[in-house]
């Protein structure tokens, strides 16, 4: 079943075109990807999809209505955004800024209801940052604010997030509890996910719909399997890469790539022995 659709769509900065006659769906309760090189088009069009842009032709649908024409609060409702780069006023503590992923569900003044606080607490505890409530978002490190930004996102009680890069300027392993939060917000929660990954391994690994884009239109969309090939990889970023199945997780990994006209022949080599 489809969540969201974008029908025609086109998207431009001033006479730029940067996507035209995009048409993609995105499956209800399932982590979608996009993927692609730089300046693509994809976080255009996840900011297409989240109302930050307005396309200079096409729709995007949700729940079959056109965002565009839908009350801003009525979104909010039921589709939460990660910018790439959220910004929080100084000395706002974490509990301050789950809370405000409450603001679609307030009426009056705005006074935290129970309801809302029992959902707060939530957010703070399935995504593993309850023990900083009271401490600045300043004083947190990268994965923690991170972190915290997704406990606002699910405060706003949507089952839809879009997220823009949320592995950005994280290490190792903070990128992996990142998205294995996600990835158990998906099956645990029922969260219909997307979001825009550089990382190929991550994307093939957590995705279960992947979509692959170069020039503002889409070369191939599907499964990690179907996706994640030396094929595929060669006509999205040009480059000759070599794909291997990963013995844990059983999606392909991408392990080394040369660029399309400087790959080099390589003779076989003989095993080495650690021990020498």
């Amino acid at each position: 079943m489809v969540r969201m659709s974008m029908q025609d769509l086109g998207i431009a900065y001033g006479e730029v075109k940067i996507v035209e006659d995009l048409n993609l769906h995105i499956p209800e309760g399932e982590i979608t990807t996009i993927i692609g090189p730089n300046g693509c088009g994809k976080s255009t069009i996840l900011k297409t999809m989240s109302r930050l842009l307005e396309p200079k032709s096409g729709t995007v649908y949700l729940d079959g209505k056109a965002i565009h024409k839908e009350s801003t609060k009525e979104i909010a409702k039921k589709m939460a955004v990660l910018p790439q780069t959220p910004q929080a006023p100084s000395g706002l503590t974490v509990y301050e800024l789950v809370s405000y992923g409450r603001f679609p569900h307030q009426r009056g003044f705005g006074k935290l209801t129970k309801e809302d606080r029992d959902i707060i607490e939530w957010a703070l505890e399935v995504t593993g940052v309850q023990q900083f409530s009271e401490r600045e978002i300043d004083a947190l490190s990268g994965g923690q604010r991170q972190k915290v930004w997704i406990a606002m996102a699910l405060a706003q009680g949507t089952d839809l997030l879009l997220l823009d890069e949320p592995t950005t300027y994280l290490d190792l392993a903070h990128q992996l509890e990142v998205l294995t939060l996600l990835e158990k917000l998906n099956k645990e929660e029922g969260r219909t996910i997307v979001m825009v990954l550089h990382d190929l391994n991550h994307a093939a690994r957590f995705a279960d719909h992947l979509v692959a884009l170069n020039g503002g239109k889409i070369v191939k969309e599907g499964t990690a399997h179907e996706v994640m090939t030396s094929a595929v990889l060669r006509r999205v970023f040009n480059i000759d890469a070599a794909i291997v199945t990963d013995p844990r997780t059983h999606r392909p990994a991408l392990i080394t790539y040369d660029l399309i006209g400087q790959e080099k022949e390589t003779e076989p080599q003989q095993p080495v022995s650690i021990y020498g």
